[in-house]
């Protein structure tokens, strides 16, 4: 292992060990509260443009395993731990350590992450350079600020796929739902496969009109990364979809959603990112234990009458789900198919089923 320094922007800095690819790569900097699933973690599109601090202290301890992979390949800018274990407690897996050299994945251990938390929740999540080839400060400083930011990028046309894509074929009955990949996590197909339903995968700049030419009984907006904003052509998509077919958007999908329905976006100071977030059912009073991953939320002050806040975190009071009063349309901003997480929001799949059942096809 050689040495590894990480550079924030305002000039705190930790040294520490290289434990992944040599390089250098820049992003902004967030940390997960997850205790389990780190592999899944690497392997959401979700996380292109920032680096993972783990705030759990041991990471690699199980391996990795290629059924865990959330997609095709590693998406973050760098991973940041306290200590790597090098050999997994389960012979039969794969070291953690390989499998980010194969991808080119920056990774650091050896430094204190709940000294690094602490000033991410104090100061918010700001970008940062991990470098394992260069330690000068201010040439690092220098790098950083050329930089281009999170905020009015567009990340999904970065993990997006470029052709459409049947993933669940199913029976001739069974519902077909059109998803939009602005970065879908795998787990979010299997949930809908495992209910039977026909998938098709579609990049996302699709065009509304090719999408109802599939004639689906539901489309879903996935997670992704990135500014909601800056995906203007996913909103006017959107806007011309509400009235034609049931949809439910998830993470990323929810925020796109919530625009076309009048909202705006915020950037929250360090974000949600962790399968331990508390939200309030608002109609119940019910609270559900959810996995989240993202940096935006959903500003309700211009939206829709018609639109009602179905759930909010029990944190910071933000926005975690809409629905349409007339309309077959609902979102989450949480992750009912978690992986990593808890599975208490799995029955909002259920909804999206009924909802596609009720209606028919478009």
């Amino acid at each position: 292992m050689g040495k590894a320094i990480l550079l924030l922007e305002d000039g705190t800095t930790f040294v520490g060990r290289s434990f992944g690819a040599e390089g250098e790569q820049v992003g902004e900097v967030v940390f997960n509260t997850s205790m389990t699933g780190y592999q899944e973690i690497l392997t959401d599109p979700s996380y292109r443009g920032q680096m993972v601090v783990m705030t759990y202290p041991l990471i690699g301890n199980y391996g990795v395993h290629s059924e865990e992979s959330e997609s095709e390949r590693l998406w973050l800018s760098g991973l940041i731990v306290k200590e790597y274990v090098d050999v997994p407690a389960q012979g039969m897996m794969a070291p953690l350590a390989p499998f980010l050299i194969q991808h080119g994945i920056v990774a650091m251990s050896g430094i204190d992450t709940r000294a690094l938390t602490r000033r991410i929740r104090r100061a918010g999540a700001m970008p940062a350079i991990l470098s394992t080839q260069r330690f000068e400060t201010q040439e690092l400083l220098e790098t950083l600020a050329a930089s281009p930011t999170l905020i009015g990028r567009d990340l999904v046309r970065e993990v997006t796929s470029q052709e459409p894509q049947t993933w669940s074929v199913g029976t001739e009955d069974a519902p077909h739902v059109v998803v939009y990949n602005f970065g879908v996590k795998h787990n979010i197909l299997r949930r809908l496969a495992g209910h039977g339903c026909r998938l098709t995968v579609v990049p996302a700049d699709t065009p509304a009109s090719a999408v109802l030419a599939l004639r689906p009984h539901g489309v879903l907006l996935s997670n992704g990364p990135g500014d909601p904003e800056a995906l203007t052509y996913a909103i006017r998509t959107v806007e011309r979809l509400l009235d034609k077919v049931p949809i439910f958007g998830i993470c990323l999908g929810h925020q796109i959603l919530g625009i076309a329905l009048g909202g705006r976006c915020m950037k929250l100071k360090f974000g949600h990112h962790g399968g331990n977030h508390p939200v309030r059912e608002c109609a119940t009073g019910h609270v559900l234990i959810t996995a989240q991953n993202h940096n935006f939320s959903i500003d309700c002050a211009c939206i829709e009458k018609n639109v009602e806040i179905t759930y909010t975190s029990l944190n910071d009071q933000t926005v975690e789900g809409l629905r349409h009063r007339t309309l077959p349309v609902s979102s989450v901003q949480f992750h009912p198919e978690a992986a990593p997480g808890p599975h208490d929001a799995h029955h909002l799949f259920d909804g999206f089923l009924n909802d596609m059942k009720r209606v028919g096809p478009c």
